[in-house]
């Protein structure tokens, strides 16, 4: 797991959680960021932060059980956490993976619910002072150029937990 550092010309920069390391990893390799990442359930998807955030209050900031528990065990926390999941698209293999990467953030102390909670309530002031001071002006609003990074080819949002932060496929090295 990874965390993104920086941009380059033709991809990203990211770091290590665990070891630290810091490497790049260019346009044409596959990445998933654990925001793009969503659980099935019976009637929505539910976004893995959310579940992360479920995790993190029901062990009271604690890593969770071994993801190298059995899949009866594994199965069961995680109907205790995410108890409407949709049974036929999430494999007990993705729980294990949504566990394993809670417990490596938690281990390195890279998430935190409140911090996310600031992060969305001063976007969302951002964004409503935005939209009061554009509706003040008598001016059209000039658009605003977006540039996308080829690094980000995501995979689709809709996914069920199979990547990884900055996970990477294939070769690094010139295709």
């Amino acid at each position: 797991m990874f965390m993104l550092v920086g941009q380059m010309k033709n991809g990203i920069i990211v770091e290590g959680i665990a070891d630290g390391k810091r490497f790049p990893i260019h346009g044409s390799s596959k990445v998933s960021a654990l925001e793009e990442i969503s659980i099935y359930t019976a009637t929505e998807e539910v976004p893995l932060r959310e579940v992360f955030t479920k995790m993190f209050e029901k062990e009271g900031g604690k890593q969770a059980m071994d993801s190298k528990a059995g899949d009866a065990e594994v199965k069961a926390y995680f109907e205790s956490v995410l108890p409407d999941y949709d049974k036929d698209r999430v494999y007990t293999s993705d729980m294990v993976k949504v566990v394993r990467w809670y417990n490596l953030l938690i281990e390195h102390n890279a998430f935190d619910p409140k911090e996310i909670e600031e992060a969305e309530a001063d976007a969302t002031e951002g964004k409503e002072e935005k939209a009061a001071k554009s509706s003040d002006t008598k001016k059209a609003p000039k658009a605003a150029k977006k540039t996308v990074s080829k690094s980000a080819s995501k995979a689709s949002s809709k996914s069920k937990a199979s990547g990884a932060s900055a996970r990477t496929t294939g070769s690094q090295r010139g295709k």
